[in-house]
């Protein structure tokens, strides 16, 4: 059909015409006789108009009346010439046909082209033809009136006669062509979808197509219809096997199940505010119409073979050709929007490469006034809009009348949960209405603005013809805690609105509804929810005041320790450093190591290379590593007589010394292997620092010979020495203030007592890089847990559940997030699979398969593993040697045959 336009300008070129003498009318026959037919004239082909173009021009209507004419083919005569033609012959003799009988190849368009010239001036304007069926349709009582009887005097003139017991008038829907009219829109006529719903399971191809026949005159009405029936359609190819699975049992059932429950379709009004939500996948090409956030209808293909192979930018945007051409009657010359869910096609007008499929849709694309716009996934909007005209056409029938009128003051709108749930959510809101009602004639703190509304005209507050109390245009809700969170558990915790903030949930509630203290209670309900104190990212600044470590008195008597691990194997086999640094000089030893050395094995490195050169520590600052935390270790510094201080656990600026100088190691080893390749241990200097600095080694008191009694008489030598301490120390006391005055522009002071619970800080996406965006869902904060006792001036000693004992319990405040407690607070702790440094582990669970990849030099065996918490299909394929690296006893628990 041609966009409305250009088909007024078709019908004003052809009134024009035959009065210039540039064409002349031929009907195709005269007189009412029916012309020549098969070998005698011609086959009379006349173009017969599409149903769903004449749904179109009902937009408005609500009055109809309905028009069969009696066995309308038998009214017209066949010329004598053509007479014999028609001859039939039967077991009582030879007889011929007079008038048209039904059967004749050129009988419908004849008839089609006749009732068109009858009723050529009425057509698209309150006549609708199809055949022998006339549909008059009107927007009000006299427009009907009026429009009947031109219809029936039209009847009259041409002598074509009605059959009383076939006609219907002034109806407010009726039943035409197998859909039902009404001023709501069109909807699939129940009497005629039976045969579907009834429809035994089809046996052969001929079923099948059968089948899909009557249900694809439908298709308008049902959403990816072309994806649901995609596996019975297989079934209709050249050469496929007749094979009935429960793939094609899926596609029945659910074809009918969509009949029966389709939608109403609106039918459109005017011109502009046309949407085009279009989706396309490797099984086809989907769309909808709507017009105003309301459905007009659904269109859908398979893909074509060549199609299956479009990468997904052109088959996005080949979904948007395909609705534009299939609803070019409505689109074209309107501005209108199509949404997708391919952000790349909003800038399809400034692309500058382009493919030639892609330039010749590009010039299609121009010929509409289109504004593509981006929507992520499947837009609410139109899952909303799909529903809402299905709920209205019930609504009336289910709904009482005083439920309905309550509705619509408060401007809202009822939605189905379900296609069968439609009652179950239309029972919801009595309840709360009635409970609003009759709880504001208890209130005495609303009893004063009840008077208030009856005295003073002018006042904001008004009762309504219901006896109901009215902030302006909001609801006064009475001082009731349990109404107050139905409203605001539903206004927060519902799908609708998913944990949205203060400001938010304010604004949202405050445009129906009122109360004294509505901002504070909300602020408060929020302020208290479980699920977004676990997992809503904290906008202030980190709590907690930098504390400096004490300056020490001495070189090498206090001392950081940590690791740089992680690093590649040399041909010695290191594959880590340890980093000691000295907190008063800043000088450092990076000793190389490995990480499968025992704790024997330090200790014997930590003494020749730092005891032996330096002497006994007597305090030394390290991180959380298990090296530092074994008991030996403990026992080896308490033999020592030294103080083993641990940085607080996951809060590394407290060995920041450390930190830095393993920041600028890293730059150095990337450096070397960057610029001269091999192992990166082939680089130290192999001396000491000492001997590096002064070209010799450090003499100590086992060197009493070699240091002669001249050094020792040296005042001068200590007296020096002394003074650049004195100086180094001042100095550092200067930088850590002003380390101190920077850092704490950017905390907060904050405090908690013991008994106070807090939640603890967890790292979501740390650890968790299998599966992409998926560990970013974890909670941010997980507890709360309890104080046990202060821990120095910004860290707190927790008491932690049995499940995470492997956890040191001694965190700085930064990490905490104070709870807030409300008594239907359900407390689940997800820690199963929380690792030692707060980030989440994933778990294999079990091995489905096992493969072997070949190189030229050797076979690796992979085996594809099934995590915990995920389903088969993100199961991933590993390394056997990395599994049994990372997981060392799964293999042995592990069902699968290895």
């Amino acid at each position: 059909m041609e966009a409305t336009g250009e088909l007024m300008y078709a019908m004003k070129v052809f009134d024009e015409m035959p009065q210039k003498d540039v064409v002349g009318f031929n009907g195709g026959g005269g007189g009412g006789e029916v012309p020549g037919f098969h070998g005698g004239g011609g086959s009379g082909e006349y173009p017969l108009p599409r149903i769903d173009d004449l749904f179109d021009q009902l937009q408005g209507a609500r009055y109809f009346s309905k028009i069969d004419l009696r066995s309308g083919y038998h009214q017209l005569r066949i010329r004598d010439c053509d007479i014999q033609k028609t001859a039939f012959r039967t077991r009582y003799g030879h007889y011929e046909f007079l008038v048209m009988p039904f059967g004749l190849t050129n009988a419908p368009a004849f008839f089609m082209d006749l009732m068109n010239r009858v009723f050529k001036d009425y057509l698209d304007d309150f006549v609708i033809v199809f055949i022998d069926d006339i549909l008059v349709y009107s927007k009000s009582r006299e427009q009907h009136e009026q429009h009947l009887r031109i219809v029936l005097e039209a009847l009259r003139a041409e002598k074509l006669y009605a059959k009383l017991s076939k006609c219907e008038f002034w109806l407010d829907q009726v039943s035409f062509l197998g859909h039902v009219i009404s001023a709501e829109g069109v909807k699939v006529d129940p009497t005629k979808i039976e045969a579907v719903t009834k429809w035994p399971r089809p046996t052969n191809v001929s079923e099948v197509r059968g089948f899909l026949g009557l249900a694809g005159y439908y298709r308008r009405f049902v959403e990816g219809f072309s994806k649901i029936s995609l596996p019975l359609t297989r079934l209709l190819r050249k050469g496929a096997k007749f094979n009935w699975g429960s793939e094609q049992e899926s596609s029945f059932e659910e074809l009918k199940h969509r009949l029966v429950t389709a939608p109403v379709l609106v039918l459109p009004f005017g011109t502009g505010g046309f949407q085009v939500y279009s989706d396309a996948s490797k099984k086809g090409l989907g769309c909808i119409l709507m017009q105003n956030g309301r459905v007009i209808a659904y269109a859908s293909r398979q893909l074509k073979p060549y199609e299956v192979n479009y990468p997904t930018h052109d088959l996005e945007l080949a979904a948007v050709i395909f609705a534009l051409k299939i609803w070019r009657h409505y689109l074209y010359g309107e501005t209108c929007e199509v949404f997708t869910d391919h952000k790349s096609l909003k800038y399809i007008f400034t692309q500058k490469e382009l493919n030639m499929r892609q330039r010749r849709w590009l010039e299609l694309l121009k010929d509409y006034d289109v504004q593509i716009q981006y929507h992520p996934g499947k837009a609410n909007v139109v899952a909303d809009a799909l529903s809402r005209k299905a709920v209205e056409q019930v609504f009336s029938l289910i709904v009482p009348t005083e439920l309905a009128s309550e509705i619509k003051r408060f401007g809202l709108e009822i939605y189905p949960s379900s296609q069968t749930g439609i009652l179950a959510s239309l029972m919801v809101e009595p309840t709360l209405i009635s409970r609003i009602k009759e709880a504001q004639q208890h209130d005495s703190e609303l009893w004063a603005n009840f008077q208030q509304a009856q005295e003073t005209p002018n006042s904001e507050f008004r009762i309504d013809d219901d006896h109901v109390l009215w902030f302006r245009d909001r609801l006064c809700v009475p001082n009731k805690s349990d109404l107050k969170d139905l409203i605001l558990i539903e206004a927060h915790n519902s799908m609708f609105s998913v944990h949205p903030g203060t400001t938010k949930m304010y604004r949202d509630l405050k445009t129906h509804f009122w109360w004294i203290g509505m901002k504070r209670d909300i602020a408060d309900f929020v302020s208290r929810c479980l699920t977004c104190q676990q997992v809503k990212i904290e906008h202030q600044r980190p709590g907690g005041l930098l504390q400096s470590l004490n300056i020490p008195m001495w070189k090498w008597e206090h001392i950081t320790m940590d690791f740089v691990v992680g690093l590649p194997r040399t041909t010695l086999k290191h594959d880590a450093i340890w980093v000691v640094v000295d907190r008063l000089t800043k000088s450092a030893h990076f000793l190389p190591d490995r990480q499968s050395w025992s704790i024997d094995k330090l200790t014997e490195v930590f003494q020749r290379e730092i005891v032996r050169l330096h002497g006994t520590p007597i305090s030394i600052t390290s991180d959380r590593d298990p090296r530092f935390t074994s008991r030996f270790w403990e026992g080896l510094h308490k033999a020592w007589g030294t103080r083993l201080n641990f940085s607080t656990a996951f809060h590394p600026q407290t060995d920041g010394q450390s930190e830095r100088t393993i920041q600028t190691l890293e730059d150095m080893l990337r450096a070397c292997a960057l610029e001269w390749h091999g192992s990166w241990d082939n680089y130290f200097i192999g001396m000491a620092p000492y001997e590096a600095l002064y070209g010799r080694r450090c003499r100590t008191p086992t060197c009493w010979n070699d240091v002669g009694e001249r050094v020792l008489e040296g005042p001068e030598l200590v007296q020096l020495t002394t003074e650049k301490v004195e100086i180094a120390r001042q100095k550092m006391k200067e930088a850590q203030a002003r380390q101190k005055s920077y850092a704490d522009k950017r905390r907060r002071p904050i405090e908690f007592q013991p008994g106070d619970k807090v939640f603890l800080k967890v790292s979501p996406t740390r650890g968790v890089k299998r599966f992409g965006l998926k560990g970013k869902l974890s909670p941010r904060y997980i507890g709360p847990f309890e104080i046990l006792e202060r821990v120095g001036a910004v860290a707190y000693r927790l008491a932690l559940p049995p499940q995470l004992s492997h956890i040191h319990n001694v965190f700085h405040v930064s990490s905490f997030r104070g709870y807030k407690y409300h008594p239907l607070h359900v407390i689940d702790y997800p820690l199963e699979r929380l690792e030692p440094d707060l980030s989440y582990r994933e778990e294999p669970e079990a091995i489905l398969d096992r493969d072997e990849r070949g190189t030229r030099k050797r076979v690796i065996p992979f085996v594809k593993v099934l995590w915990k918490n995920h389903s088969e299909r993100e199961a991933t394929w590993e390394t056997e040697e990395h599994m049994r690296r990372e997981y060392p006893g799964f293999f042995d628990r592990c069902k699968f045959p290895i």
